[in-house]
């Protein structure tokens, strides 16, 4: 069995850094105006030679997501898009709607049919692969069987086909991600990558008749967010997913923070490693899951890998940890891998955890185990001071230091 492909997110140029030095395999992105997070940075389509350039020459793949309703007047923007992309040399464009398809099929693209086509049998696949299709990201609804099933008929039918899941990140009340509420409340269509997200809010139900008691009634309904559903993880049965022999494995967070990424990457990049080395032990998981607890997130479940759906009620962030911001980087001197900081807010202290990142630096985590002053070893810097901390990776001027800490820090 053949490692499966790890796909991670890149919402921008620092996130995507961020997940090349994580552990994934292949990034998936978007461009400004046509894309299903339209509200993330997102990349000029004139950056994507660049992009692509800077992936290649590390032997990772890059898919252009186009997954997104297209209407008429989308149409020539599209086709811009995509001849930019060919030319740039984009190893895949994510789509769902058969325009799309056509288009890039005529010029050459390779086609990954996105979980918003709702694929979930193996005849669709099938289907779909007759079409050109090189590659199905499945629709969430499927479990962990129907996954195992379409993939073995994959293999007996020798079908050209890959298939991909999502393993981690945000879910959607609606069927794949097909939500209208947005569009319906804010003229905002979640289907066009404008989202505004109205199933994660606090509303007030207000009784419509007064009935002759005084004041009406009214109720908040908060303390369960019946439309908010808790985010996937698969940490606890990602080895059962990877033994379907399924081709590839997707990380969902595109408008998630490069903290995020870093360490949900990270996280299932040796998961899927040490598993592969039969050593991936059951409390291994429970550390990872620890792990990815410590960033923004809903509360986790299951999905519907095993049949039940996912947990609905999701009444608060679960996410443990906090990115306090402190200071930037004013020099770093190569030859001994030492960086100069200038607190601006709060304190930094002789082993504190720290993150640290910038435009072209991936995010990282780092102890500070020793802290200098003009030459002087100190426990403590604080706002207005400049201290020296010894790094074992590149950083650059301007790069910004936070603070990494659980939420109920006193300080």
């Amino acid at each position: 069995m053949r490692k499966p492909e790890l796909v991670c997110p890149a919402g921008d140029w620092s996130s995507m850094i961020t997940a090349v030095d994580s552990g994934a395999d292949s990034v998936y992105f978007g461009v400004k105006g046509i894309n299903m997070r339209a509200r993330a940075n997102n990349f000029d389509i004139l950056e994507l030679k660049k992009l692509m350039d800077y992936l290649h020459v590390r032997e990772k793949k890059g898919f252009l997501a186009l997954n997104t309703i297209i209407k008429d007047q989308d149409l020539s923007k599209v086709e811009k898009i995509l001849l930019e992309a060919k030319k740039a040399g984009v190893d895949a464009v994510i789509l769902s709607d058969m325009s799309v398809l056509k288009m890039a099929k005529e010029i050459g693209l390779k086609p990954h049919l996105s979980t918003q086509a709702s694929v979930s049998n193996a005849k669709a696949v099938s289907f779909f692969s007759e079409l050109g299709v090189k590659r199905i990201v499945l629709a969430r609804e499927c479990t962990l069987e129907d996954q195992n099933n379409i993939i073995n008929y994959i293999k007996k039918n020798d079908i050209p086909c890959e298939i991909e899941a999502f393993i981690h990140g945000a879910m959607c009340v609606s069927v794949s991600g097909r939500c209208f509420l947005s569009l319906h409340t804010f003229g905002k269509s979640g289907n066009q990558g404008e989202c505004m997200q109205p199933c994660r809010r606090e509303y007030t139900i207000t009784e419509k008749n007064d009935r002759g008691y005084g004041k009406e009634a009214e109720y908040i309904l908060g303390s369960d967010y019946i439309m908010s559903p808790q985010d996937l993880c698969t940490i606890d049965f990602i080895d059962k997913i990877i033994d379907t022999g399924i081709h590839s494995l997707k990380i969902e967070g595109r408008m998630r923070s490069k903290e995020y990424v870093r360490t949900v990457v990270s996280t299932y990049r040796q998961a899927i490693d040490l598993h592969f080395e039969k050593k991936l032990s059951k409390e291994m998981k429970i550390n990872y899951k620890k792990d990815l607890g410590t960033v923004y997130n809903r509360g986790f479940s299951e999905g519907f890998y095993f049949g039940r759906p996912f947990n609905w009620i999701n009444s608060k962030l679960e996410h443990k940890n906090e990115k306090v911001f402190i200071g930037d980087v004013t020099n770093y001197f190569k030859k001994i891998g030492v960086a100069e900081i200038l607190i601006r807010y709060k304190e930094l202290t002789t082993g504190d955890n720290i993150f640290i990142s910038g435009k072209k630096t991936p995010g990282q985590f780092v102890i500070a185990e020793e802290l200098q002053m003009e030459h002087k070893v100190v426990n403590k810097a604080v706002r207005g001071e400049l201290v020296a901390l010894k790094v074992p990776f590149r950083v650059r001027i301007n790069d910004k230091i936070y603070l990494w800490r659980e939420k109920n820090h006193k300080n």
